[in-house]
C-alpha cells in the first residue's frame, strides 16, 4: 500500500526517533508499505518518520541513481542493486573531506540544495531479520544513509544550509507545508491536515 509521504513542516520530522524491538506490530508490512511509497515517488530512501512513524527505520535503494551519466562505471556498479533496510542504526565513524552533492527530500519536493557531507561512514544497524551488522561505506551509498539517517534524528537537509540559503527557500518551505505545490504523489501537509 502505497503511505502518504509527511510535508516539511509536521512535527514528526524534527523528532528523534526511538529504537523498535523485534515484536514492533505488522513490521513486515510497514516494510512492504514503506518500499512501495518510495518507488512511487521516484526516490532512493525512505524513512519512517516521513510515512508519520517516529521510529528508527529506514530503507533504501540506490538502484535509480546508477543511470546517472555523470557517474564513473565503479561508482554506478556500487549503487545498482544495493537494497538495504536499517532498523536502530547508529553511525559510529564518518570520516574523509567534506563533498557537495546536491540533495532533495520526498518531504520537501521541488526544493534541492548542495549539502556538504563525510564520504566514509561505518554504522551499526539491525535488518528486517534483527540480524546485527556493521558496516562501512562510501560514496553516494554513504551520503543516502547520511540523509536517512538524518531524518531518524529529527534533522533536515535543508537545517544543513547556509543561513542565507535557508532565507531564499523560506517561501518555498512556507508553501510546502500549507500545501500549495504540486505533487505526482500522495503527500500529508501540516497546515491543511489534508491529503493529495
Amino acid at each position: 500500500m502505497i503511505l502518504p509521504i509527511v510535508a516539511y513542516g509536521d512535527p514528526v520530522l524534527k523528532k528523534e526517533a526511538k529504537d523498535i524491538t523485534r515484536d514492533y506490530p505488522k513490521l513486515d508490512e510497514l516494510l512492504e508499505n514503506m518500499f512501495e511509497t518510495m518507488y512511487n515517488a521516484f526516490g532512493v530512501g525512505l524513512a519512517a518518520p516521513q510515512v508519520g512513524l517516529p521510529i528508527r527505520l529506514f530503507v533504501i535503494d540506490t538502484t535509480p541513481f546508477s543511470e546517472d551519466d555523470d557517474l564513473s562505471e565503479d561508482e554506478k556498479a556500487a549503487l545498482i542493486g544495493f537494497k538495504r533496510v536499517f532498523i536502530n542504526a547508529k553511525i559510529i565513524d564518518e570520516s574523509g573531506h567534506e563533498w557537495a552533492f546536491n540533495e532533495g527530500c520526498l518531504s520537501i519536493p521541488d526544493v534541492r540544495e548542495d549539502v556538504f557531507r563525510k564520504p566514509n561512514i561505518t554504522i551499526e544497524y539491525l535488518d528486517e531479520n534483527f540480524e546485527a551488522h556493521t558496516e562501512s561505506f562510501d560514496g553516494l551509498v554513504a551520503r543516502v544513509i547520511q540523509h536517512e539517517y538524518d531524518h531518524i534524528d529529527g534533522v533536515l537537509f535543508t537545517d544543513k544550509l547556509s543561513s542565507l540559503k535557508k532565507r531564499l527557500i523560506k517561501g518555498k518551505l512556507s508553501n510546502i507545508s500549507k500545501g500549495k505545490i504540486n505533487v505526482d504523489y500522495r503527500m500529508r501537509f501540516p497546515d491543511q491536515k489534508k491529503k493529495r
